[in-house]
């Protein structure tokens, strides 16, 4: 478990594809409960140890999660997260090249729970709820293309949803199109930064993750803009 980010309030990890924010029906060990088992061997705390769950990353999904250490932090961060007070950045591979280089994407998305799936609409539909983002091209190679997305509404499956309805699926995404999975088992959609001014001291934090160790990651990323 990869640690990015650690204060008497808040402790953020890079998550990677196999990981679960906290758990579900699936009964693996989720994030939440490794890191209760990090926090109490490090400090050698005696009894239980408090992780609270501030936000989720899909399961495929790798990059920056924080949580909180305290009760006090958890309601706070909860509070900026809702106001939408707290910065996310991430960065997709895509196979297609996006209409423009840039540009900010508006639907309606409707969530279908037995699918666990999204579907995204120009016009509001019943149940819908809006999904905006701002992405921007940032590198490219032969057959893929780096995307930088700046997240301003969180909904289910957003940018997955809302980049295969331009025609740009998400690499190894095979629930919104994509034509193969990555070897790894993962999509390549990674949550690069989290920036927030912390409640407690009002500095400015910026958390970063790096993206997974591979060739395709490691290309693209270099020739960032």
């Amino acid at each position: 478990m990869e640690v990015l980010y650690e204060d008497n309030h808040l402790i953020a990890v890079n998550k990677n594809c196999h990981e679960i924010v906290q758990g579900d029906k699936t009964g693996d060990i989720p994030l939440s409960e490794k890191l209760k088992t990090y926090l109490k061997e490090k400090y050698a705390k005696p009894g239980n140890v408090f992780v609270g769950v501030i936000h989720r990353l899909d399961r495929p999904v790798t990059g920056v999660v924080i949580f909180a250490k305290t009760s006090k932090a958890l309601t706070r961060m909860n509070e900026m997260f809702h106001n939408g007070d707290v910065k996310k950045t991430y960065w997709a591979i895509v196979k297609n090249c996006p209409p423009d280089r840039e540009g900010t994407l508006a639907h309606w998305l409707v969530r279908n729970e037995k699918q666990n799936k999204s579907y995204a609409y120009n016009n509001e539909k019943p149940d819908s709820k809006k999904a905006i983002l701002h992405y921007r091209l940032i590198s490219h190679s032969h057959n893929y293309y780096l995307l930088e997305i700046d997240l301003q509404t969180g909904r289910h499956h957003q940018i997955r949803c809302q980049l295969a309805q331009i025609g740009c699926p998400i690499k190894g995404d095979l629930k919104y199109g994509a034509e193969r999975s990555n070897p790894d088992g993962g999509i390549s959609l990674h949550a690069r930064t989290i920036a927030f001014v912390c409640p407690v001291s009002k500095e400015i934090k910026k958390i970063i993750a790096n993206p997974p160790e591979d060739n395709l990651w490691k290309a693209l990323t270099e020739n960032a803009l």
